[in-house]
């Protein structure tokens, strides 16, 4: 099975997985996701636990997700003083909006083993759990393994690496039928003072290849991708982007299975739509959320893209 054809990857490959927004108040961020034609899981309490067995204890943060066919987009907001709602308070108090990328692994514990042999120092292996409702009733604990590195290490934001375990209990059919026919996550777009480093970071990161594209640098996976722009290329590969400060993870593409219906429905949620080329609508998302969404009909590509 080709691995379009696949939600998780295998062996050595390396998939974007979701990426995550950073949200204030999730009763507001819930609703303009509705408004915009998401259906969204339950609001759900995340846990984590460091040992094999450890009883798991509160992480202070809380989501949302929208799950699509390939990957799915997490909308995060704290909901008790730990660390990592700590962390999540500091990156909103900066702009609400796009502040994690998460990749797809097949054995999480190989790439943190990885990432301490290349001088990442990654923080102990993260056992996350939470509860997942059942469309027959009843519950299952989603499981995840999570490398994550210290803060300040990627700059860019919360980047991790993780592997599934429960796949058929996080990507329920009932949570992928969108209104707004939106399908797929493909990559991402950050705007960064030094490209060609940003980029050549989280190749060893990744352990992936990076190369220069036009005025920027780009990094493949086996499905997804990142571009680094500078500030000062940051509207001619998003036309009209507002740059709060740098780094910034400035906006992502995603694929439509139906563009007319998609505009339709952000339209109706007072999202501001633009189409800004042949099948490539902009949308820049209400302000509970932040950011931008690109969004492609099949076989078209983000304005980054070329």
């Amino acid at each position: 099975m080709a691995y379009a054809d696949r939600q998780l990857p295998r062996s050595d490959e390396l998939f974007l997985d979701h990426i995550a927004h950073f949200v204030p108040d999730m009763e507001a961020a819930g609703a303009a996701l509705e408004g915009l034609g998401y259906r969204l899981t339950p609001f759900t309490h995340q846990q984590n636990s460091l040992k094999p067995g450890e009883p798991p204890t509160p992480a202070g943060t809380a989501n949302r997700l929208v799950m699509l066919r390939r990957g799915y987009l997490e909308f995060l907001t704290s909901v008790a003083d730990t660390p990592l709602a700590q962390q999540l308070q500091a990156a909103v108090q900066r702009y609400v909006g796009l502040h994690l990328l998460a990749f797809a692994v097949g054995d999480a514990e190989a790439a943190w083993k990885r990432l301490e042999q290349q001088g990442f120092a990654p923080t102990p292996l993260v056992r996350l759990t939470r509860p997942v409702e059942l469309p027959e009733g009843g519950t299952e604990e989603a499981r995840f393994s999570v490398v994550r590195v210290p803060p300040g290490t990627m700059p860019e934001g919360r980047i991790q690496m993780l592997t599934h375990y429960t796949e058929s209990a996080v990507w329920q059919e009932r949570w992928m039928d969108h209104p707004n026919r939106i399908e797929e996550l493909h990559d991402v777009l950050l705007a960064v003072e030094d490209p060609e480093e940003a980029a050549t970071r989280f190749a060893r990161f990744l352990d992936r290849t990076a190369e220069k594209n036009g005025d920027g640098w780009h990094l493949e996976t086996d499905r997804g991708a990142l571009t680094f722009v500078t500030p000062d290329s940051l509207p001619a590969a998003l036309p009209g982007a507002t740059l709060p400060s740098t780094p910034f993870m400035a906006g992502y593409s995603l694929v439509s299975g139906d563009l007319a219906a998609t505009a339709n429905h952000f339209l109706k949620g007072g999202g501001a739509v633009e189409e800004i080329g042949a099948g490539v609508l902009k949308l820049t998302l209400p302000a509970p959320l932040g950011g931008t969404q690109i969004v492609c009909a099949r076989g078209q590509r983000a304005p980054w893209r070329g």
